[in-house]
């Protein structure tokens, strides 16, 4: 540690030097459904872009879109306008509610499987494990001279993660413009500058942070560790070493030699081995721990190896850990899940996604919004009637053209017309035709008698006549001259 790296008037360094972990290769039910979540975690990821869904000739036919340029965001059959946004933050809300369900009810589940930073980390140890070999092979080759055999493994690994990376980015902007043309026009030269400054930014991290800084990401500088402590009690499902089982710990010779007074735990430091933050869980609860359970499979691996039974690392609650510490029985996994912490966020988790559902299902997709003109405020007719004008956005939120009709009500004897009409076909009611998936500005005209109130609220109302009569309103002012 160099000399800038201690404390003024202290000899102790500033922070520890980063000790290369080497995660080894294990397999058990953990490190099986690391895979699957893995594989399906990335294949949805790079594949959801290039998903076709038909939504008619007026709109993109890409299945997952967000489309920054005309404001919308497309999942499937659902299209969310800017107006509707409550609709994302309901979906964050639910990803917060969902987090809170998993760490009350798992611990650090979702840093152990689904995170972003531990999937494409795990994906990198798998490149590294291709290329060097397993765990005592990266070690060896790590400590060791460099030669052409290591320049070369070195350069084809990092070839490999900037391969990786490369398509990482090059995914995300994907779900921003329709993929196969940005493909195209990223590769001829075409796109947008901030295409390609995103896949260069997120080629970067994702080499870096994924190739090289991979724990200290986990233990560092994600404050999601510091958060969930306050979430988890007693009764969280934990990745817990059972010390009253294992301890004192010796080698088997050992406990062959003195029945009965050597623990379980052979000291083999296979849950160090397999760990991909390099902590010893047998050290108690700790910040590096991710809960990913690959200690489990590898000390069960070696319990069977040795003829002793499973479970000295495993799943288990903290209350549960004081049960089985003086000799009774932990009650089964489903019990500790089924209490009422976890019953209630799970009922608040489904309520907000049961009214979002409803919502989706009876929104209309027809928006009126109404402005008063008030250059004039009001005109006055050569017949004496009072003419007011309005400026109306009318947002048709389907992907067909709409045919709509425009009322009013609560204004006695009124009369409308637009812009592209004309007094003498003036009526209570104007029919016209909007295009699909967009806004439409129509100047309506509304004439009422002179007679009433100066100032009179009413209401414009639009529907449709296409089979789907849901519409929308809008309350607005009448203005007259004042009475004499």
């Amino acid at each position: 540690m160099a000399e800038a790296d201690t404390l003024a008037g202290n000899d102790g360094p500033l922070y520890a030097a980063r000790k290369g972990v080497y995660p080894k290769k294990v397999d058990g039910t953990f490190r099986r459904l690391k895979w699957l979540i893995m594989g399906v975690a990335l294949a949805i990821y790079y594949g959801t872009p290039w998903i076709r869904w038909d939504r008619g000739p007026y709109a993109p036919d890409q299945a997952v879109l967000i489309d920054l340029a005309n404001r919308r965001f497309y999942m499937f059959q659902i299209e969310i306008w800017p107006h509707e946004f409550y609709y994302v933050a309901g979906l964050l809300i639910m990803a917060g509610i969902g987090l809170f369900l998993v760490t009350s009810a798992v611990g650090r589940a979702w840093c152990g499987y689904a995170c972003p930073q531990t999937v494409w980390t795990d994906l990198f140890q798998h490149v590294d494990r291709l290329i060097d070999g397993d765990r005592n092979a990266q070690i060896r080759l790590a400590n060791g001279p460099w030669s052409a055999e290591k320049v070369a493994k070195r350069a084809a690994k990092y070839a490999i993660y900037l391969a990786i990376a490369f398509w990482t980015g090059g995914a995300w902007i994907m779900y921003f413009a329709d993929a196969p043309t940005l493909t195209r026009d990223f590769w001829t030269g075409d796109a947008a500058f901030v295409a390609y400054g995103t896949v260069a930014a997120l080629t970067a991290t994702t080499f870096v942070l994924g190739g090289f800084m991979r724990e200290q990401v986990c233990i560092y500088m994600c404050p999601w560790p510091r958060i969930q402590t306050a979430m988890m009690d007693e009764k969280s499902l934990l990745v817990t070493y059972k010390d009253w089982r294992g301890e004192p710990r010796g080698s088997l010779k050992k406990a062959l030699a003195h029945p009965g007074s050597i623990g379980d735990c052979i000291d083999c430091n296979q849950c160090v081995a397999v760990c991909p933050t390099g902590i010893d869980i047998r050290e108690g609860p700790q910040i590096g721990c991710i809960t990913c359970a690959l200690c489990i499979d590898a000390c069960d691996t070696v319990m069977a190896q040795v003829g002793r039974p499973r479970g000295l690392i495993d799943y288990c609650a903290l209350d549960d850990v004081a049960v089985e510490k003086a000799g009774g029985t932990a009650p089964p996994v489903l019990k500790t899940l089924l209490r009422p912490r976890l019953m209630i966020y799970l009922a608040i988790w489904s309520a907000i996604g049961a009214a979002m559902l409803f919502s989706l299902g009876e929104r209309t997709r027809l928006d009126l919004s109404v402005q008063h003109e008030r250059s004039p405020l009001y005109v006055q007719l050569s017949d004496g009637m009072i003419r007011n004008n309005y400026t109306l956005k009318l947002r048709n939120m389907e992907t067909r053209p709409r045919k709509v009709a425009i009322t009013v009500s609560g204004l006695p004897g009124a009369q409308l017309w637009t812009e592209n009409g004309s007094r003498e076909k003036a009526s209570q009611r104007v029919n016209m035709t909007i295009s699909p998936d967009s806004v439409t500005r129509v100047r309506l005209f509304v004439a009422a008698p002179a007679q009433g109130l100066a100032r009179q609220d009413f209401t414009i109302a639009t529907y449709g006549r296409d089979g789907d009569p849901r519409g929308d309103t809008d309350t607005i002012q009448f203005d007259r001259p004042e009475a004499q």
